[in-house]
């Protein structure tokens, strides 16, 4: 049986690739207030791309607590015995730097070898597109309408980890009430080995500043007489782990959910060639958690991170001084049913103990996302399943994501399951230099959507 838009996708390549472009030249960029603008400017080219899509209500929705905009439009035809799905993305992307790195300007897209070059192909201005176009082509094709009732809701701040997302959703709960969520902000295995998300970790992030000293003192008045922060700071992270490579905050592990048979099976049966991952990294070596594979290290198990540290001078040639205050930050990456207050207050208490009397301790939370998770025997998830399969011609492996986003947020508030359907492949650079979209997976996720609609629609659920 052919694919619902195959045909009607052969005519418009070059229509949906103009657009494509045209978008990504806009710097959406969240983290950068001087770009604040641009992410405005963003949510309106996204609004008139739904109308012009053939959506209704387009609406550029201000977000509690003075953030940045979402954008939200709709399709409610089908009927009230119909499922009504929520297709959830964003239109900010992430800071471009190093800029020296880009073969070409990160927002003047390039073209090249099968694929679109620029700072939110994939991420995610790309993913939400082909959402959109599905919804044009469908209403283009047959009598004209739409198999489920539809929404979206694009947000404009996910790239700095949603902190008044809930607030909108909790604001907007009536306006995005549905049964099912699809993500398209996600990724496959590889091109040729087609998967599907059914989850992604959460996250919680921490700042940490030691201070001893008003000032920084000569090393050779002060030294070996004073607290030190760099030496405090450098035993801290390292005793984050222990020598096994496990995190040693008190019960860390002791709320992570096991895996259920299906999920076992599907890790084993992903072909992994870990030179070719560790050549991707652009690593010497690989180490984590012993014991546990590589893809339970990177999807399945709960992480520490340090991300940055610093204390005292580090530029050209010497300065003898005992520094006065030395800083580290860290993420945890949580995974069911890990809850981010309380690795938060197991880290705080750890911070404490391990800072002597008469050193000051300042301790900033930076968020916290907790982590996702779709039963892989959901019936929507059946409709993903033969959906993708329809698609790429072979039948999915389930996989989890490492990375944390608002996915957890969606399904609790609007008490709906959430179905990832991502094209990106692991190579895109997400986040990196040269990012990329591949116009092949962009095609069939545009074909995979109409599909899943179709399948929703028919299942009624």
């Amino acid at each position: 049986m052919p694919l619902l838009l195959e045909g009607w996708l052969d005519s418009e390549r070059d229509r949906i690739l103009a657009t494509l472009v045209d978008w990504l030249r806009i710097p959406s960029i969240s983290a950068q207030p001087d770009h604040a603008g641009d992410v405005r400017r963003s949510a309106e080219f996204t609004a008139a791309l739904l109308t012009d899509a053939g959506l209704e209500h387009a609406t550029v929705l201000e977000t509690p607590g003075g953030g940045l905009p979402s954008v939200y439009a709709d399709h409610l035809h089908a009927g009230p015995d119909a499922p009504t799905i929520l297709v959830y993305g964003h239109h900010d992307v992430q800071p471009v730097d190093p800029l020296d790195e880009w073969t070409s300007p990160p927002f003047e897209p390039a073209v090249v070898d099968g694929e679109v070059r620029a700072r939110g192909a994939i991420d995610d201005k790309g993913q939400v597109l082909f959402q959109v176009e599905a919804v044009r082509g469908l209403l283009s094709v047959g009598d004209g309408g739409l198999p489920v009732n539809l929404k979206f809701l694009v947000e404009g701040e996910e790239e700095v980890g949603s902190p008044n997302f809930e607030a909108l959703l909790d604001a907007e709960q009536q306006r995005l009430a549905c049964d099912v969520v699809v993500v398209s902000d996600t990724d496959m295995w590889a091109a040729d080995v087609p998967s599907v998300c059914v989850g992604m970790r959460g996250l919680i992030a921490y700042g940490v500043e030691v201070r001893t000293a008003a000032a920084d003192l000569h090393s050779g008045l002060f030294g070996g007489a004073v607290p030190n922060p760099a030496h405090l700071v450098a035993r801290m992270v390292a005793a984050l782990h222990d020598e096994d490579r496990r995190v040693t905050l008190p019960g860390f592990y002791d709320a992570v959910r096991p895996l259920s048979d299906a999920e076992e099976a599907s890790l084993r049966s992903i072909p992994v060639d870990e030179a070719a991952w560790q050549a991707m990294a652009g690593v010497g070596r690989l180490e984590g958690e012993a014991g546990r594979s590589l893809l339970e290290r990177i999807w399945t198990r709960p992480t520490c991170d340090v991300t940055g540290m610093s204390a005292g001078y580090a530029g050209a040639g010497v300065k003898t001084i005992v520094p006065a205050h030395g800083r580290f930050t860290a993420t945890f990456r949580l995974v069911p049913d890990q809850q981010p207050d309380a690795v938060g207050a197991a880290f705080e208490g750890w911070v404490r103990s391990q800072v002597p009397d008469g050193v000051d301790v300042e301790i900033t939370r930076m968020g916290g996302v907790a982590p996702a998770l779709t039963p892989v025997d959901h019936p929507a998830m059946a409709a993903l399943c033969h959906s993708v399969e329809r698609v790429w011609g072979k039948a999915p492996l389930f996989t989890r994501i490492g990375g944390s986003g608002p996915e957890e947020a969606l399904g609790r508030v609007l008490d709906a399951a959430v179905l990832y359907l991502g094209v990106a492949l692991p190579e895109d650079r997400f986040h990196a230099p040269n990012e990329r979209m591949v116009l092949d997976q962009f095609w069939k996720g545009l074909l995979a959507a109409a599909e899943l609609w179709t399948e929703l629609g028919a299942a009624g659920s």
